[in-house]
């Protein structure tokens, strides 16, 4: 199943970006979890639909309103990167 990281720069936490970020991916279908990190960005894992991927990094690049994001990065990942990653569900952390 295609998965990818996506790891979201600037104003992103603090604004409800994981718990948006929870819902969207919810609708959309997908697994994983969005993490706050210590630098201020936030890490999403996603697993799920190719073209859910797709539209989870389209809404990524804008957020929820009051986030006002600067960069998305997306690193497609394998299997074996998954190792480890409880993908049931979308989770929050």
């Amino acid at each position: 199943m295609p998965s990818a990281r996506f790891i979201v720069c600037g104003k992103v936490q603090g604004v409800f970006f994981r718990a948006s970020t929870r819902e969207q991916a919810l609708r959309l279908g997908l697994a994983g979890h969005a993490k706050n990190r210590f630098d201020g960005s936030v890490e999403v894992l996603a697993s799920g639909e190719a073209e859910a991927l797709d539209a989870l990094e389209r809404w990524l690049l804008q957020g929820p309103p009051a986030a006002r994001v600067e960069t998305v990065d997306r690193a497609d990942l394998t299997e074996h990167d998954l190792s480890g990653h409880d993908l049931r569900g979308f989770h929050t952390g």
